[in-house]
């Protein structure tokens, strides 16, 4: 049998449009027109249609009456379900990570920290969230945990399309750093328990800025 060295292109259109949803990229409730993204992408539109269909399937994106692909709208409710399976397995995550990540790891984790604070003083809303998944992200790879994490993507997934909107919240920003300082604290002391804390705490944080609004929309 052949080896399958690469990915397809349709394997690479459902990364980028993971990611997409993961990143911020997509609004809550936007339409996705596939010639659109194919455009943007660079490529035909058959590979945007079946990863489309893909996240459809995994309920990443939701698949309207009309045959129209949305960003999902997420009540209240379902926004605290979520908010509550991040706490657990984000956490778990961070715990894991104390014990296992390398001094270089924690160098590069500090510098993206650096990099946060910096945006924050710019008011450069994109490049804080660009650094606060990349900062989220580093800790989670350093758990060693390749199943967990795909869980996390797949949660990002859903919650991502929202974030944007902390950057929008005067009373989050000056406080949107605290935990993270908090959370390489505890990184370099290798506090596993520290760690958890202190990331169920920024979760929490965040999570009740958009909880507000989203029962303002409601």
């Amino acid at each position: 049998m052949l080896k399958l060295e690469h990915q397809t292109l349709n394997d690479r259109a459902y990364g980028a449009l993971k990611q997409e949803l993961i990143s911020g990229g997509f609004s809550p409730g936007q339409t996705l027109v596939i010639r659109k993204l194919a455009e943007t992408f660079g490529i035909s539109t058959t590979p945007i249609r079946e990863a489309l269909q893909r996240l459809v399937a995994e309920r990443l994106l939701e698949l309207q009456n009309n045959r129209s692909v949305i960003v999902p709208l997420l009540s209240a409710p379902a926004f605290e379900e979520l908010t509550r399976i991040r706490v657990a397995v984000e956490g778990l995550a961070g715990e894991m990570a104390a014990s296992r990540i390398t001094e270089d790891g924690l160098v590069d984790i500090q510098a993206t920290l650096a990099g946060m604070q910096r945006a924050i003083e710019a008011g450069d809303a994109g490049a804080y969230l660009t650094l606060n998944e990349a900062f989220h992200f580093a800790i989670y790879r350093h758990a060693g945990a390749p199943i967990l994490l795909n869980m996390i993507r797949d949660l990002w997934g859903r919650v991502g399309p929202y974030l944007k909107l902390l950057m929008q919240a005067e009373r989050y920003i000056p406080q949107s750093n605290e935990a993270h300082r908090k959370i390489v604290a505890a990184l370099a002391q290798r506090n596993g328990a520290g760690v958890r804390a202190f990331i169920e705490q920024d979760i929490a944080t965040a999570a009740a800025v958009l909880a507000g609004n989203l029962r303002a929309a409601e």
